[in-house]
């Protein structure tokens, strides 16, 4: 039998360090993979992050290295001045439309080698600088862009001077500077870049972006820019693309991704273990958010629907069940806000808890977030018998047929304690709506199928013939040719 298929998970801000949807999805899929090595290679914000997961068997290697570093070169082209001229070359082509050479870009581009210095000092990276600013920064101070341009560059230099472990395959869980190691490692080692993405990255920096005080004009439009066009190369560059739903496969299309290249896997959860027997508690009407207090998911607004619905239903609970050290000084933030809507005795912060001990008796389950992708506690909710009422963001809508009774725009506290109550007011409706939910997870959303698709997916792209092992197809067998071009 040959050796396993050696797959390269490339992350960004998430696994092993950081919990939610990404992370949980990531350590899944690796638990369930046991025929498979999985390789680690983390893009942080700082050193010496505490894990947050227990890394499984089958993980074998794992490298971190921090995007705001800036490391000294170990190596160094075989012509310098010649790869900076292409590189300022480079910048023009993208920026007109026109394709780019990657494979000859990262020929010449050695791992080891950092182009934070050459970049500033060289003729050419200074004419690149000067240039761009004079066209496109007029009215700004140069030493404003001048720094505003160097620390984004200097993330992106950190990524693609990096050493990523080695692998057979390349699986990066975003596009950003993930999916530009990922490419990286593709052109330089020959191996197939298999790219997943739970939502759409440049579309959630864009947000953050555009929300900042810290960024201005030409600045929040550089930052912005380089987001989408990190995006467009590895649409235009992966081998293989894997989208959560219909319409973010569109969008990946949009950006250059080939449609034969894409496909939708939509999440799945372990439909044992939240087939769970309800245990009603004999008293209040008991509301739930199963998420870590974190700005994106928008605690405050849930909050908010609390004090509205505890006005029409006094005996309502509200459980807010997740995480609240990510963020201190917004858990601090949404703990006076309680205090001060005078709830403190009907809201709950629970901390880290066993979420089938709450779906157990919760008659709703809410989601306040500005962005979701496609939120695996939606499905666990179904599964467990339980409602939901969410924001209208990423797939939730079509989880939630489209019912504008639970839908509500962002922020929307008011139309969100509107569904709320009709589900409070509408019983036998609910009861309805619990056995039409859970045949839904049943056809739709089961992890099993999800991760024999990225079973399948390694094995073809690693042109390995899948073997049957213990009742399943593993990736096992004779290795074939370089299989990234074979679509099938």
């Amino acid at each position: 039998m040959a050796d396993k298929i050696r797959v390269c998970i490339v992350l960004e801000g998430s696994y092993p360090y950081i919990t939610g949807g990404v992370s949980a999805w990531v350590h899944d899929l690796i638990l369930n993979l046991p025929e498979v090595d999985f390789a680690l290679f983390s893009i942080s914000p700082a050193h010496d992050q505490e894990l947050r997961y227990t890394l499984p068997e089958n993980v074998v290697e794992h490298r971190d290295i921090v995007l705001g570093a800036t490391p000294a070169s170990r190596t160094r082209p075989v012509a310098k001045r010649k790869l900076l001229s292409e590189i300022e070359g480079l910048h023009a082509a993208m920026f007109a439309g026109a394709g780019v050479d990657f494979q000859a870009l990262f020929g010449s581009m050695p791992e080891g080698y950092f182009l934070h210095s050459d970049a500033v000092r060289s003729d050419p990276g200074w004419r690149l600088i000067t240039t761009t600013n004079g066209k496109k920064n007029p009215l700004y101070p140069f030493t404003d862009y001048f720094w505003a341009w160097k620390s984004a560059h200097d993330m992106l230099f950190t990524t693609l001077g990096s050493e990523p472990p080695e692998a057979d395959i390349y699986h990066a869980v975003s596009t950003g500077f993930a999916g530009m190691a990922a490419l990286a490692a593709k052109m330089r080692h020959g191996k197939p870049f298999l790219l997943t993405e739970h939502g759409l990255y440049h579309k959630e920096r864009e947000m953050e972006i555009r929300k900042s005080n810290l960024i201005r004009g030409y600045q929040r439009d550089m930052w912005i820019n380089m987001y989408n066009a990190l995006s467009r190369i590895c649409y235009r560059n992966a081998d293989l693309i894997t989208a959560l739903f219909e319409e973010n496969r569109r969008k990946q299309h949009e950006l250059g991704a080939a449609p034969s290249n894409t496909l939708v896997v939509p999440n799945g959860i372990d439909i044992e273990r939240f087939s769970i027997e309800r245990k009603p508690r004999g008293t209040g009407f008991h509301v739930g958010l199963v998420g870590r207090v974190v700005p994106i998911k928008d605690i405050k607004t849930f909050i908010a629907t609390a004090k509205l619905v505890l006005d029409e239903v006094p005996d309502a609970e509200f459980h807010c069940i997740g995480p609240t050290d990510e963020d201190p000084a917004y858990y601090e933030d949404c703990k006076l806000l309680v205090q001060n809507m005078k709830i403190e005795n009907s809201f709950h912060f629970t901390g880290r808890q066993n979420v089938l001990d709450y779906y157990s008796f919760l008659d709703v389950v809410m989601l306040t977030s500005v962005r979701e992708a496609q939120p695996l506690v939606i499905l666990e909710a179904y599964c467990a018998g339980v409602p939901v009422v969410a924001t209208k963001v990423g797939n939730i809508p079509e989880m939630l047929d489209y019912d504008e009774r639970l839908l509500a725009p962002s922020k929307d506290s008011g139309k969100l304690a509107e569904g709320v109550i009709f589900l409070h007011d509408n019983p036998a409706e609910v009861a309805q709506m619990r056995e039409r939910n859970r045949r839904k997870v049943l056809n739709l959303y089961n992890k099993n199928e999800l991760h024999q698709k990225f079973r399948d997916m390694y094995a073809r792209l690693a042109g390995v013939t899948p073997v049957a092992v213990g009742g399943r197809e593993h990736g096992h067998g004779e290795r074939g040719g370089a299989a990234a071009g074979e679509r099938g």
